[in-house]
């Protein structure tokens, strides 16, 4: 299993930098453009925090990338065979979701990721994170608490739920057990 810490913290932080800085945009038009505070992504930038699920979302957005595309970024270039020990695995500092990139590659449409939702949290995305992208999510394990555009769905496992246009998302386990899902991303 390959975690996102240290090195591939440290990738990812100049990755970020990277991105920003080959669209030549400053600190201040970066946080204009993704509605990250200035502050945050320079901290993030340097690696002095770990940036949640959310910042890198926005982050991730504001370049036009998918959170698996800027992650993917950071890593290197992918292989057409993911085998299990080497998916990079990312753990959320705020809700302690874990993240494992099943499967993506920046020629091919699909990205597979597989999430680990702990009980009783939840993460908000913004209808921002959902341009240029068709989802779907199947929970395996679990039930997982679907908002997307107010309107609210409860998956069991085995439910699948393909998003509508872009709207914002809330992703909540509001049980008493671990929620596994597993996440289907193409391009469009």
């Amino acid at each position: 299993m390959s975690l996102i810490v240290d090195d591939a913290a440290t990738r990812l932080s100049q990755r970020i930098r990277i991105e920003r800085e080959a669209r030549k945009w400053s600190l201040a038009e970066l946080a204009e453009r993704s509605a990250v505070s200035k502050a945050m992504i320079s901290k993030v930038e340097r690696g002095e925090v770990s940036p949640t699920a959310v910042v890198l979302v926005r982050l991730a957005s504001a370049f036009d990338l998918t959170l698996a595309g800027l992650l993917l970024r950071a890593e290197g270039e992918g292989q057409l065979l993911s085998r299990r020990a080497d998916q990079p695995v990312w753990r959320d500092p705020e809700t302690n979701y874990l993240r494992r990139q099943v499967f993506a590659r920046p020629d091919h449409p699909l990205e597979i990721v597989e999430v680990e939702l702990p009980p009783h949290r939840s993460v908000d995305l913004p209808a921002a994170s959902y341009n240029h992208i068709r989802q779907a999510i199947s929970v395996v394990k679990g039930a997982l608490t679907i908002v997307e555009g107010g309107v609210r769905h409860v998956l069991a496992a085995g439910d699948c739920l393909g998003f509508g246009p872009p709207a914002d998302v809330t992703l909540a386990n509001e049980t008493a057990r671990p929620c596994t899902y597993t996440v289907f991303l193409a391009r469009s």
